[in-house]
Protein backbone atom coordinates (compact mmCIF):
# COMPACT_ATOMS: atom_id res chain seq x y z
CA UNK A 1 0.00 0.00 0.00
CA UNK A 2 1.40 3.39 -1.00
CA UNK A 3 -1.70 5.46 -0.20
CA UNK A 4 -3.34 5.79 3.24
CA UNK A 5 -6.22 7.86 4.62
CA UNK A 6 -6.85 8.68 8.27
CA UNK A 7 -9.25 11.17 9.86
CA UNK A 8 -8.43 14.17 12.02
CA UNK A 9 -10.31 17.39 12.87
CA UNK A 10 -9.90 21.15 12.58
CA UNK A 11 -11.37 23.63 15.05
CA UNK A 12 -13.21 26.45 13.27
CA UNK A 13 -14.39 29.06 15.74
CA UNK A 14 -16.02 27.07 18.53
CA UNK A 15 -16.94 24.11 16.32
CA UNK A 16 -14.97 21.47 14.45
CA UNK A 17 -14.95 19.89 11.01
CA UNK A 18 -13.48 16.50 10.02
CA UNK A 19 -10.18 16.62 8.12
CA UNK A 20 -9.03 13.76 5.92
CA UNK A 21 -5.27 13.22 6.12
CA UNK A 22 -4.11 11.53 2.91
CA UNK A 23 -0.59 10.14 2.77
CA UNK A 24 1.07 8.98 -0.45
CA UNK A 25 4.49 7.28 -0.48
CA UNK A 26 6.21 6.99 -3.86
CA UNK A 27 9.39 4.99 -4.50
CA UNK A 28 10.30 7.01 -7.59
CA UNK A 29 12.17 10.30 -7.24
CA UNK A 30 14.40 11.73 -4.56
CA UNK A 31 13.35 11.36 -0.90
CA UNK A 32 11.20 14.29 0.25
CA UNK A 33 8.44 15.14 2.72
CA UNK A 34 5.75 17.59 1.58
CA UNK A 35 2.56 18.74 3.34
CA UNK A 36 -0.18 20.48 1.33
CA UNK A 37 -3.70 21.68 2.12
CA UNK A 38 -3.22 25.20 3.59
CA UNK A 39 -1.04 24.22 6.57
CA UNK A 40 0.34 26.88 8.92
CA UNK A 41 3.94 27.11 10.16
CA UNK A 42 3.30 24.71 13.08
CA UNK A 43 2.10 22.02 10.64
CA UNK A 44 5.04 22.65 8.31
CA UNK A 45 7.38 22.06 11.25
CA UNK A 46 5.56 18.83 12.12
CA UNK A 47 7.69 17.11 9.45
CA UNK A 48 10.67 17.14 11.78
CA UNK A 49 8.62 16.11 14.83
CA UNK A 50 7.01 13.22 12.93
CA UNK A 51 10.34 12.05 11.49
CA UNK A 52 12.03 11.99 14.92
CA UNK A 53 9.01 10.47 16.71
CA UNK A 54 8.80 7.55 14.26
CA UNK A 55 12.55 6.95 14.41
CA UNK A 56 12.58 7.09 18.24
CA UNK A 57 9.66 4.68 18.38
CA UNK A 58 11.89 1.97 16.90
CA UNK A 59 10.77 2.22 13.25
CA UNK A 60 12.90 3.37 10.32
CA UNK A 61 11.46 6.46 8.66
CA UNK A 62 10.82 5.67 4.96
CA UNK A 63 13.44 7.31 2.78
CA UNK A 64 10.96 7.89 -0.06
CA UNK A 65 8.90 10.66 -1.62
CA UNK A 66 6.14 11.38 0.95
CA UNK A 67 3.20 13.67 0.17
CA UNK A 68 0.61 14.54 2.82
CA UNK A 69 -2.64 16.23 1.84
CA UNK A 70 -4.99 17.77 4.44
CA UNK A 71 -8.46 17.80 2.88
CA UNK A 72 -10.62 19.76 2.27
CA UNK A 73 -7.86 21.98 0.96
CA UNK A 74 -9.83 25.25 1.25
CA UNK A 75 -9.92 25.20 5.07
CA UNK A 76 -6.87 26.69 6.77
CA UNK A 77 -5.25 24.28 9.23
CA UNK A 78 -3.27 25.36 12.26
CA UNK A 79 -1.53 23.91 15.28
CA UNK A 80 0.37 20.73 16.10
CA UNK A 81 -2.70 18.46 16.48
CA UNK A 82 -2.03 16.89 13.04
CA UNK A 83 1.29 15.35 14.14
CA UNK A 84 -0.32 12.08 15.23
CA UNK A 85 -2.56 11.49 12.17
CA UNK A 86 0.32 12.34 9.82
CA UNK A 87 2.66 9.89 11.62
CA UNK A 88 0.08 7.08 11.65
CA UNK A 89 -0.84 7.79 8.02
CA UNK A 90 2.83 7.34 7.04
CA UNK A 91 3.04 4.08 9.00
CA UNK A 92 -0.14 2.76 7.29
CA UNK A 93 1.08 3.79 3.81
CA UNK A 94 4.46 2.15 4.53
CA UNK A 95 2.61 -1.01 5.66
CA UNK A 96 4.06 -0.90 9.17
CA UNK A 97 0.60 -1.02 10.79
CA UNK A 98 -2.81 -2.18 9.46
CA UNK A 99 -5.32 0.14 7.77
CA UNK A 100 -7.18 2.39 10.25
CA UNK A 101 -10.93 2.98 10.49
CA UNK A 102 -12.05 6.21 8.79
CA UNK A 103 -14.63 7.06 11.47
CA UNK A 104 -12.06 7.31 14.29
CA UNK A 105 -10.64 10.79 14.89
CA UNK A 106 -6.88 11.07 15.51
CA UNK A 107 -5.42 14.18 17.17
CA UNK A 108 -2.24 14.86 19.11
CA UNK A 109 1.08 16.68 19.17
CA UNK A 110 4.21 14.53 19.06
CA UNK A 111 7.37 15.14 21.04
CA UNK A 112 10.69 14.13 19.44
CA UNK A 113 10.82 10.98 21.59
CA UNK A 114 7.38 9.89 20.38
CA UNK A 115 5.37 10.86 23.46
CA UNK A 116 2.04 12.66 23.02
CA UNK A 117 1.47 16.17 24.31
CA UNK A 118 -1.71 17.98 25.37
CA UNK A 119 -3.51 19.98 22.64
CA UNK A 120 -6.20 22.69 22.72
CA UNK A 121 -9.78 22.40 21.49
CA UNK A 122 -10.55 18.77 22.35
CA UNK A 123 -14.02 19.54 23.76
CA UNK A 124 -15.24 21.36 20.60
CA UNK A 125 -13.89 18.51 18.46
CA UNK A 126 -15.65 15.78 20.43
CA UNK A 127 -18.93 17.65 20.96
CA UNK A 128 -19.19 18.86 17.33
CA UNK A 129 -18.32 15.53 15.67
CA UNK A 130 -19.90 13.19 18.24
CA UNK A 131 -22.67 11.99 15.88
CA UNK A 132 -20.33 11.40 12.94
CA UNK A 133 -17.49 9.44 14.55
CA UNK A 134 -17.04 6.05 16.16
CA UNK A 135 -14.39 7.21 18.60
CA UNK A 136 -11.35 9.37 19.18
CA UNK A 137 -7.68 8.60 19.82
CA UNK A 138 -5.90 11.39 21.66
CA UNK A 139 -3.12 12.24 24.15
CA UNK A 140 -3.60 10.85 27.64
CA UNK A 141 -3.65 14.38 29.12
CA UNK A 142 -6.74 15.26 27.03
CA UNK A 143 -8.81 12.22 28.01
CA UNK A 144 -10.53 13.83 30.99
CA UNK A 145 -11.65 16.82 28.93
CA UNK A 146 -13.03 14.56 26.18
CA UNK A 147 -15.00 12.56 28.78
CA UNK A 148 -17.21 15.61 29.42
CA UNK A 149 -19.11 14.52 26.29
CA UNK A 150 -21.19 11.43 27.02
CA UNK A 151 -21.43 8.27 24.91
CA UNK A 152 -18.17 8.64 23.00
CA UNK A 153 -15.43 5.99 22.71
CA UNK A 154 -12.19 7.54 24.01
CA UNK A 155 -8.80 5.84 23.57
CA UNK A 156 -5.99 7.79 25.24
CA UNK A 157 -2.34 7.08 24.46
CA UNK A 158 0.90 8.10 26.12
CA UNK A 159 3.29 7.47 23.21
CA UNK A 160 3.31 6.72 19.49
CA UNK A 161 4.90 3.34 20.28
CA UNK A 162 1.87 2.42 22.44
CA UNK A 163 -0.41 3.13 19.48
CA UNK A 164 1.76 1.06 17.13
CA UNK A 165 1.42 -1.93 19.50
CA UNK A 166 -2.30 -1.18 19.81
CA UNK A 167 -2.97 -1.27 16.06
CA UNK A 168 -0.80 -4.37 15.62
CA UNK A 169 -2.99 -6.05 18.31
CA UNK A 170 0.15 -6.76 20.36
CA UNK A 171 -0.96 -4.68 23.35
CA UNK A 172 -4.34 -2.97 23.04
CA UNK A 173 -4.94 0.29 24.84
CA UNK A 174 -7.89 0.41 27.24
CA UNK A 175 -10.82 2.77 26.62
CA UNK A 176 -11.30 5.72 28.95
CA UNK A 177 -14.51 5.35 30.94
CA UNK A 178 -14.10 7.88 33.73
CA UNK A 179 -17.19 10.00 34.15
CA UNK A 180 -16.22 13.48 35.22
CA UNK A 181 -18.33 14.80 38.06
CA UNK A 182 -19.35 18.43 38.01
CA UNK A 183 -18.81 19.57 41.59
CA UNK A 184 -19.40 22.94 43.22
CA UNK A 185 -16.47 25.38 42.94
CA UNK A 186 -14.28 26.20 45.90
CA UNK A 187 -15.21 29.13 48.14
CA UNK A 188 -14.22 32.44 46.55
CA UNK A 189 -11.81 34.81 48.27
CA UNK A 190 -14.24 37.63 47.50
CA UNK A 191 -17.48 38.08 49.47
CA UNK A 192 -19.91 40.96 49.93
CA UNK A 193 -19.73 40.41 53.69
CA UNK A 194 -16.25 41.99 53.77
CA UNK A 195 -17.13 45.13 51.80
CA UNK A 196 -17.83 48.03 54.13
CA UNK A 197 -20.69 50.37 53.27
CA UNK A 198 -21.70 50.94 49.62
CA UNK A 199 -25.26 49.69 50.21
CA UNK A 200 -26.62 51.33 47.05
CA UNK A 201 -23.87 49.78 44.91
CA UNK A 202 -24.55 46.37 46.45
CA UNK A 203 -28.26 46.74 45.70
CA UNK A 204 -27.43 47.67 42.10
CA UNK A 205 -25.17 44.60 41.83
CA UNK A 206 -27.98 42.35 43.06
CA UNK A 207 -30.31 43.74 40.38
CA UNK A 208 -27.61 43.40 37.71
CA UNK A 209 -26.85 39.80 38.67
CA UNK A 210 -30.55 38.90 38.63
CA UNK A 211 -31.46 40.34 35.25
CA UNK A 212 -28.07 40.25 33.51
CA UNK A 213 -27.92 44.06 33.33
CA UNK A 214 -24.78 46.08 32.62
CA UNK A 215 -23.32 48.24 35.41
CA UNK A 216 -21.46 51.55 35.50
CA UNK A 217 -19.57 52.59 38.66
CA UNK A 218 -18.36 56.14 39.08
CA UNK A 219 -16.44 57.31 42.14
CA UNK A 220 -13.15 58.59 43.54
CA UNK A 221 -10.01 56.41 43.76
CA UNK A 222 -10.10 53.82 46.52
CA UNK A 223 -13.88 53.84 46.99
CA UNK A 224 -14.15 50.11 46.23
CA UNK A 225 -15.23 49.97 42.58
CA UNK A 226 -12.80 47.18 41.64
CA UNK A 227 -13.57 45.13 44.76
CA UNK A 228 -17.32 45.39 44.10
CA UNK A 229 -16.83 44.25 40.50
CA UNK A 230 -14.70 41.26 41.53
CA UNK A 231 -17.41 40.22 43.98
CA UNK A 232 -20.19 40.24 41.37
CA UNK A 233 -19.59 36.63 40.13
CA UNK A 234 -20.11 35.36 43.72
CA UNK A 235 -23.75 36.54 43.72
CA UNK A 236 -24.60 35.54 40.15
CA UNK A 237 -26.82 32.44 39.73
CA UNK A 238 -25.14 29.04 39.79
CA UNK A 239 -24.26 27.86 36.31
CA UNK A 240 -26.31 25.24 34.51
CA UNK A 241 -24.59 22.23 32.93
CA UNK A 242 -25.20 23.77 29.49
CA UNK A 243 -23.48 27.03 30.54
CA UNK A 244 -20.53 25.09 32.00
CA UNK A 245 -20.05 23.26 28.69
CA UNK A 246 -20.31 26.53 26.72
CA UNK A 247 -17.65 28.26 28.81
CA UNK A 248 -15.36 25.22 28.93
CA UNK A 249 -15.50 24.98 25.13
CA UNK A 250 -14.43 28.63 24.80
CA UNK A 251 -11.55 28.22 27.26
CA UNK A 252 -10.50 24.95 25.60
CA UNK A 253 -10.19 26.59 22.16
CA UNK A 254 -8.24 29.47 23.72
CA UNK A 255 -5.89 27.11 25.61
CA UNK A 256 -6.91 28.65 28.93
CA UNK A 257 -8.44 25.76 30.86
CA UNK A 258 -7.51 25.78 34.57
CA UNK A 259 -4.34 23.85 35.42
CA UNK A 260 -5.21 20.30 36.43
CA UNK A 261 -8.89 20.71 35.56
CA UNK A 262 -10.67 20.00 32.27
CA UNK A 263 -13.69 22.10 33.19
CA UNK A 264 -14.58 25.67 34.17
CA UNK A 265 -16.90 25.70 37.18
CA UNK A 266 -16.77 29.36 38.18
CA UNK A 267 -18.31 32.18 36.19
CA UNK A 268 -15.58 33.96 34.20
CA UNK A 269 -14.26 37.31 35.38
CA UNK A 270 -12.20 39.11 32.75
CA UNK A 271 -10.48 42.44 33.43
CA UNK A 272 -8.56 43.58 30.31
CA UNK A 273 -6.08 46.44 30.67
CA UNK A 274 -6.99 49.76 29.07
CA UNK A 275 -4.21 49.29 26.50
CA UNK A 276 -6.08 46.26 25.07
CA UNK A 277 -6.61 46.37 21.28
CA UNK A 278 -9.93 45.91 19.47
CA UNK A 279 -8.88 42.46 18.21
CA UNK A 280 -7.90 41.31 21.72
CA UNK A 281 -11.25 42.52 23.04
CA UNK A 282 -13.59 41.36 20.27
CA UNK A 283 -11.61 38.44 18.84
CA UNK A 284 -9.89 37.84 15.52
CA UNK A 285 -6.43 37.20 14.16
CA UNK A 286 -5.25 35.21 11.13
CA UNK A 287 -7.02 32.20 12.59
CA UNK A 288 -9.85 33.97 14.48
CA UNK A 289 -9.83 33.22 18.20
CA UNK A 290 -12.24 34.36 20.93
CA UNK A 291 -11.53 37.77 22.46
CA UNK A 292 -12.08 39.04 25.99
CA UNK A 293 -15.82 39.55 25.49
CA UNK A 294 -16.23 35.88 24.50
CA UNK A 295 -13.98 34.70 27.35
CA UNK A 296 -16.35 36.65 29.64
CA UNK A 297 -19.40 34.81 28.21
CA UNK A 298 -21.92 34.04 30.99
CA UNK A 299 -19.68 35.95 33.40
CA UNK A 300 -18.36 39.47 34.02
CA UNK A 301 -16.28 41.77 31.80
CA UNK A 302 -14.75 44.43 34.06
CA UNK A 303 -13.32 47.49 32.33
CA UNK A 304 -11.60 49.69 34.89
CA UNK A 305 -10.58 53.22 33.91
CA UNK A 306 -13.28 53.04 31.23
CA UNK A 307 -12.52 56.42 29.58
CA UNK A 308 -8.84 55.44 29.21
CA UNK A 309 -9.70 52.72 26.65
CA UNK A 310 -9.25 53.87 23.03
CA UNK A 311 -12.47 55.13 21.46
CA UNK A 312 -12.35 52.43 18.76
CA UNK A 313 -12.17 49.71 21.43
CA UNK A 314 -15.16 51.10 23.34
CA UNK A 315 -17.26 51.49 20.20
CA UNK A 316 -16.54 47.84 19.32
CA UNK A 317 -18.58 46.91 22.40
CA UNK A 318 -21.81 48.41 21.11
CA UNK A 319 -23.00 45.55 18.88
CA UNK A 320 -22.08 42.70 21.30
CA UNK A 321 -23.84 44.51 24.17
CA UNK A 322 -27.00 44.68 22.06
CA UNK A 323 -26.96 41.24 20.41
CA UNK A 324 -25.06 38.96 22.81
CA UNK A 325 -22.88 37.70 19.94
CA UNK A 326 -19.92 39.04 17.98
CA UNK A 327 -19.25 38.27 14.32
CA UNK A 328 -15.61 38.38 13.24
CA UNK A 329 -15.34 38.80 9.46
CA UNK A 330 -12.16 38.14 7.54
CA UNK A 331 -11.35 37.59 3.86
CA UNK A 332 -11.57 33.81 4.38
CA UNK A 333 -15.06 34.01 5.94
CA UNK A 334 -17.00 34.98 9.06
CA UNK A 335 -17.12 33.38 12.50
CA UNK A 336 -19.67 34.11 15.21
CA UNK A 337 -18.71 33.88 18.89
CA UNK A 338 -21.10 34.11 21.86
CA UNK A 339 -20.76 37.24 24.04
CA UNK A 340 -23.49 37.28 26.68
CA UNK A 341 -21.73 38.93 29.58
CA UNK A 342 -22.39 41.54 32.25
CA UNK A 343 -20.29 44.62 31.53
CA UNK A 344 -19.05 46.39 34.65
CA UNK A 345 -17.45 49.69 33.69
CA UNK A 346 -15.71 51.89 36.26
CA UNK A 347 -14.36 55.40 36.07
CA UNK A 348 -13.27 58.33 38.18
CA UNK A 349 -15.51 61.42 37.93
CA UNK A 350 -12.59 63.42 36.47
CA UNK A 351 -8.88 62.90 35.60
CA UNK A 352 -7.71 63.59 39.16
CA UNK A 353 -10.64 61.62 40.61
CA UNK A 354 -11.93 64.15 43.14
CA UNK A 355 -14.66 66.09 41.31
CA UNK A 356 -17.50 66.67 43.78
CA UNK A 357 -15.49 65.32 46.75
CA UNK A 358 -16.50 67.28 49.89
CA UNK A 359 -13.05 66.93 51.50
CA UNK A 360 -10.50 67.06 48.68
CA UNK A 361 -10.48 69.74 46.00
CA UNK A 362 -10.50 68.81 42.31
CA UNK A 363 -7.45 70.21 40.48
CA UNK A 364 -8.77 69.61 36.95
CA UNK A 365 -9.77 72.44 34.62
CA UNK A 366 -13.30 72.49 33.13
CA UNK A 367 -11.81 71.71 29.71
CA UNK A 368 -10.00 68.62 31.06
CA UNK A 369 -13.17 67.36 32.75
CA UNK A 370 -15.33 67.83 29.65
CA UNK A 371 -12.72 66.12 27.46
CA UNK A 372 -12.46 63.22 29.95
CA UNK A 373 -16.22 62.71 30.18
CA UNK A 374 -16.70 62.90 26.39
CA UNK A 375 -14.38 59.95 25.78
CA UNK A 376 -17.37 57.66 26.28
CA UNK A 377 -20.02 58.12 23.58
CA UNK A 378 -23.70 58.65 24.35
CA UNK A 379 -24.84 55.50 22.46
CA UNK A 380 -22.49 53.36 24.58
CA UNK A 381 -23.62 54.97 27.85
CA UNK A 382 -27.22 54.36 26.74
CA UNK A 383 -26.52 50.62 26.50
CA UNK A 384 -25.56 50.41 30.19
CA UNK A 385 -28.70 49.87 32.29
CA UNK A 386 -27.53 50.73 35.79
CA UNK A 387 -25.39 53.75 36.74
CA UNK A 388 -24.25 54.06 40.36
CA UNK A 389 -22.18 56.61 42.24
CA UNK A 390 -19.65 54.88 44.53
CA UNK A 391 -18.71 57.46 47.17
CA UNK A 392 -15.72 57.41 49.48
CA UNK A 393 -16.36 55.16 52.52
CA UNK A 394 -16.44 57.00 55.84
CA UNK A 395 -14.19 56.02 58.76
CA UNK A 396 -17.16 54.92 60.91
CA UNK A 397 -18.07 52.22 58.40
CA UNK A 398 -14.47 51.18 57.76
CA UNK A 399 -13.84 50.68 61.49
CA UNK A 400 -17.09 48.75 62.02
CA UNK A 401 -16.08 45.13 62.73
CA UNK A 402 -19.51 43.62 62.02
CA UNK A 403 -19.93 41.79 58.71
CA UNK A 404 -22.37 42.83 56.02
CA UNK A 405 -24.76 40.40 54.28
CA UNK A 406 -22.74 37.58 52.77
CA UNK A 407 -22.73 36.68 49.07
CA UNK A 408 -24.41 33.29 49.64
CA UNK A 409 -27.60 34.94 50.96
CA UNK A 410 -27.72 37.43 48.10
CA UNK A 411 -27.12 34.64 45.58
CA UNK A 412 -30.12 32.74 47.01
CA UNK A 413 -32.39 35.72 46.26
CA UNK A 414 -30.82 36.16 42.83
CA UNK A 415 -31.31 32.45 42.05
CA UNK A 416 -34.98 32.57 43.07
CA UNK A 417 -35.64 35.67 40.94
CA UNK A 418 -33.74 34.17 37.97
CA UNK A 419 -35.93 31.04 38.18
CA UNK A 420 -39.01 33.28 37.91
CA UNK A 421 -37.61 34.91 34.76
CA UNK A 422 -36.67 31.63 33.05
CA UNK A 423 -40.07 30.11 33.88
CA UNK A 424 -41.92 33.16 32.53
CA UNK A 425 -39.97 33.96 29.36
CA UNK A 426 -37.09 31.47 28.99
CA UNK A 427 -34.36 34.14 29.22
CA UNK A 428 -33.09 36.94 31.45
CA UNK A 429 -34.83 40.30 31.49
CA UNK A 430 -31.86 42.03 29.84
CA UNK A 431 -32.30 39.77 26.78
CA UNK A 432 -35.95 40.67 26.16
CA UNK A 433 -36.76 42.04 22.69
CA UNK A 434 -39.33 44.79 22.05
CA UNK A 435 -42.17 42.33 21.47
CA UNK A 436 -41.37 40.51 24.73
CA UNK A 437 -41.07 43.79 26.66
CA UNK A 438 -44.63 44.63 25.60
CA UNK A 439 -45.81 41.20 26.75
CA UNK A 440 -43.90 40.80 30.04
CA UNK A 441 -43.31 44.38 31.20
CA UNK A 442 -46.84 45.74 31.39
CA UNK A 443 -47.34 48.79 33.64
CA UNK A 444 -50.37 50.56 35.16
CA UNK A 445 -51.53 54.15 34.55
CA UNK A 446 -49.64 55.61 37.53
CA UNK A 447 -46.38 54.02 36.35
CA UNK A 448 -47.00 55.38 32.83
CA UNK A 449 -47.32 58.91 34.21
CA UNK A 450 -44.02 58.55 36.11
CA UNK A 451 -42.31 57.30 32.94
CA UNK A 452 -43.84 60.07 30.84
CA UNK A 453 -42.43 62.71 33.17
CA UNK A 454 -39.05 60.94 33.21
CA UNK A 455 -38.85 60.74 29.41
CA UNK A 456 -39.40 64.49 29.16
CA UNK A 457 -37.08 65.47 32.03
CA UNK A 458 -34.23 63.03 31.34
CA UNK A 459 -34.60 63.23 27.55
CA UNK A 460 -34.68 59.42 27.34
CA UNK A 461 -34.16 57.60 24.05
CA UNK A 462 -36.36 54.69 22.99
CA UNK A 463 -33.55 52.36 24.09
CA UNK A 464 -33.32 54.07 27.48
CA UNK A 465 -37.10 53.75 27.89
CA UNK A 466 -36.94 49.99 27.17
CA UNK A 467 -34.05 49.49 29.56
CA UNK A 468 -35.93 51.19 32.41
CA UNK A 469 -38.78 48.73 31.86
CA UNK A 470 -36.36 45.78 31.90
CA UNK A 471 -34.68 46.92 35.13
CA UNK A 472 -38.13 47.54 36.68
CA UNK A 473 -39.14 44.00 35.72
CA UNK A 474 -36.02 42.65 37.44
CA UNK A 475 -36.70 44.66 40.62
CA UNK A 476 -40.28 43.30 40.74
CA UNK A 477 -38.94 39.75 40.25
CA UNK A 478 -36.60 40.21 43.23
CA UNK A 479 -39.69 41.14 45.26
CA UNK A 480 -41.63 38.19 43.77
CA UNK A 481 -44.29 40.48 42.29
CA UNK A 482 -46.30 39.52 39.22
CA UNK A 483 -46.69 43.10 37.97
CA UNK A 484 -44.40 46.13 37.83
CA UNK A 485 -45.49 48.81 40.31
CA UNK A 486 -44.64 52.57 40.47
CA UNK A 487 -42.00 51.95 43.19
CA UNK A 488 -40.14 49.61 40.81
CA UNK A 489 -40.20 52.27 38.08
CA UNK A 490 -38.99 54.93 40.51
CA UNK A 491 -36.05 52.79 41.66
CA UNK A 492 -35.09 51.93 38.07
CA UNK A 493 -35.08 55.64 37.19
CA UNK A 494 -32.55 56.28 39.97
CA UNK A 495 -30.06 54.15 38.06
CA UNK A 496 -30.13 56.24 34.87
CA UNK A 497 -27.04 58.39 34.14
CA UNK A 498 -27.25 61.91 35.54
CA UNK A 499 -25.95 65.11 34.05
CA UNK A 500 -22.75 65.95 35.94
CA UNK A 501 -21.76 69.50 36.69
CA UNK A 502 -18.11 70.43 36.20
CA UNK A 503 -18.19 73.17 38.81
Amino acid sequence: MSLAKVTSAAVVGLDAVPIEVEVDIASQGLPSFTIVGLPDKAIEESKERVRSAIKNSGIDFPAKRITVNLAPADIKKEGPAYDLPIALGILVADERIPKLSSNVILVGELALDGSLRHINGILPIVSSLKKDIGGIILPEKNAEEASLVKHIKITPARTLKDLIYHFKKEKELPEYYKKFRISAPAHSEYDLAYIKGQEQAKRAMEIAATGGHNLFFSGPPGSGKTLLARTLPTIMPEMTEEEIMEITKIFSVSGMLPVGSPIVLERPFRAPHHTTSSIALVGGGTFPKPGEITLAHRGVLFMDEFPEFPRSVLEALRQPLEDGIVTVSRAQGSLTFPAKFILVAAQNPCPCGYLGDPHKACICTPTQIIKYQKRISGPLIDRIDIHVEVPKVKFEKLSDESLAEESAKVRKRVNDARVIQIKRQGKTNSELCNKEIKEFCKIDEKSKNILKAAVNQLNLSARGFSRILKVSRTISDLQNQKEINPQNIAEALQYRPKERSIY
